[in-house]
C-alpha cells in the first residue's frame, strides 16, 4: 500500500466523521433525554 500524506488526511477525515456521527447518536438517544432535560432546566432554578 502506498502511504502518503493524502492517505493520512483521508484516514483522519473518515475517523472524524465517524466520531461526529457517534456523538450525534449519543446526544439524540432516548436514554439520555432525561438527563439532558434536567441539565437544561438548571439555569432557571433558584436557590
Amino acid at each position: 500500500m502506498d502511504f502518503d500524506i493524502n492517505t493520512g488526511r483521508s484516514i483522519v477525515t473518515v475517523l472524524g466523521l465517524v466520531a461526529f456521527i457517534g456523538l450525534l447518536v449519543w446526544a439524540y438517544s432516548s436514554k439520555n433525554a432525561a438527563g439532558f432535560e434536567e441539565a437544561g432546566k438548571l439555569p432557571f432554578e433558584q436557590d
